[in-house]
Parts: structure tokens; C-alpha cells; sequence
């Protein structure tokens, strides 16, 4: 099981970097856990942000939330927005820090895709700042093979290590699409998929199972890539 800082990430939004997030919280048990959100967007004063979702669903309670905007911007439009100065790299990074230094296992979710600008910075930034790997979340649909190397690219290009690639929202009834890019995110990735998770995952009452099942043995799990994608991927060849 991973230790240490781990900075939650992804190709883009509405993927699931939450409920990977939960997930891997969930799965990390015997060890003291916490959750830091720098930046949440969308959310109104009093509504429930996504550590409340990542709370709910994993049971730990150590959950910060570093800064909120209301309006479904990244953090640095949103700051702008409300007149308010952005958030500071040293600032989240003394903020993760300290939180690390009591407990076993940091989750730093970011907000958006990888390179969403919170100021001057990113969550690849802070990941680098930290020296911490990136836990990338990723879809199986049209158009993951092009975001997911891109950032892939960008951690090496900034010397991040990444942490594994997780299919944040494996669909009920997967398409053609969807089964052939399970292959395809293992060569880009190049190594096999750290984890998939069904889409609904937050909604289903045996939350607890769907992580241990959905994640592989470095996230706490026990998913085996090569079993699911002989299982659901498509790697038939059209003889034209």
C-alpha cells in the first residue's frame, strides 16, 4: 500500500478523481489517513464539497478544504472572480506538509485536469513542490488515449513520477470504444492499469468492496489488469 503524499490528479473534470480519491482512503486501512482539497470550485458556502463526498464514502474524517469559489471555474477564474487573491504554491505546500507530518498517508486531490491553473501554478506544480508521484484518473471513452498521454507527458516532462492510471468510471454497458482503449491506456501508461472502478461507484451501498475490487495491490486492493481486460477489453482484430 502507497505512504507518504500522493497528489490525485486527472486528464480532465467530471472523471472521477473523488471517488478514486475515497477509494484509495478507504483501502488504506491500519494507517492514519487525510485529505486535502486545495482548491474547490463550484460549491456554494454550506453545500457539501468533495471532501464531504470522500468523507462519506471512506469513513476518515481528516479532511481539509483549502479554499471554495462558487462559480464552476478553475480556482485561479474563480479567485478572480470573487476579487480574492489565488491560492500560493508555498502556501498549499506548507499546508500539505504539515498535515503529512502526523499522519501515514496524504491524498491532495486537485481540482480539474492536471494542468487547471490555480495561479501561477498547477497540480503537476505542487506535485513536483512535494516531490510526491500523481495518481492519475482517466476515462475509457473517445478521446482518452490523446489527454492521457498528454499528461503523462507532462509529469515526465517535469520529473513527477506517476503513481499508476485509474479508469475512474468503468460504464455498465461499455462500447467498442471503451473495451479497446483498456489495452491501448496499458501501452500508453506502460505498465498495467492501477485500477477501474464502475461508474456509480458513490451511489452503491457496498462501497468498501467496490474499492478493494476496483483498485490494484499498490492502492490497497486486490484488481489484477490483466484479468479485467481479458474479461471486458475487445482485442480482436478486423481482418480487412
Amino acid at each position: 500500500m502507497i505512504s507518504g503524499t500522493v497528489v490525485v490528479s486527472g486528464t480532465g473534470t467530471d472523471i472521477g478523481k473523488t471517488v478514486v480519491t475515497a477509494a484509495v482512503a478507504a483501502n488504506a486501512r491500519d494507517v492514519s489517513v487525510a485529505v486535502v482539497k486545495p482548491g474547490q470550485s463550484g460549491v456554494v458556502p454550506g453545500e457539501p464539497g468533495d471532501v464531504d463526498e470522500v468523507r462519506r464514502l471512506s469513513g476518515v474524517e481528516d479532511v481539509h478544504e483549502l479554499a471554495r469559489y462558487r462559480d464552476p471555474l478553475s480556482p485561479e477564474a474563480g479567485a478572480q472572480r470573487e476579487g480574492r487573491a489565488p491560492l500560493t504554491l508555498d502556501d498549499v505546500a506548507d499546508a500539505v506538509r504539515k498535515t503529512a507530518g502526523r499522519c501515514d498517508l496524504v491524498l491532495v486531490e486537485g481540482s480539474g485536469g492536471l494542468l487547471v491553473r490555480f495561479g501561477a501554478w498547477t497540480v503537476a506544480d505542487l506535485a513536483r513542490a512535494l516531490d510526491a508521484p500523481v495518481l492519475l484518473v482517466t476515462t475509457a471513452s473517445t478521446g482518452t488515449l490523446n489527454t492521457t498521454t498528454l499528461a503523462l507527458e507532462a509529469l515526465r516532462r517535469r520529473d513527477v513520477a506517476c503513481a499508476g492510471v485509474v479508469v475512474g468510471a468503468w460504464p455498465g454497458e461499455p462500447d467498442l470504444v471503451a473495451r479497446s482503449n483498456l489495452a491501448d491506456l496499458t501501452a500508453i501508461a506502460g505498465e498495467p492499469l492501477a485500477g477501474v472502478l464502475p461508474d456509480r461507484a458513490a451511489s452503491a451501498p457496498c462501497f468498501r468492496d467496490i474499492a478493494r475490487a476496483g483498485l490494484g495491490p499498490r492502492l490497497g486492493g486486490y484488481f489484477d489488469a490483466g484479468a479485467f481486460i481479458r474479461q471486458h477489453g475487445d482485442t480482436r482484430r478486423t481482418q480487412l
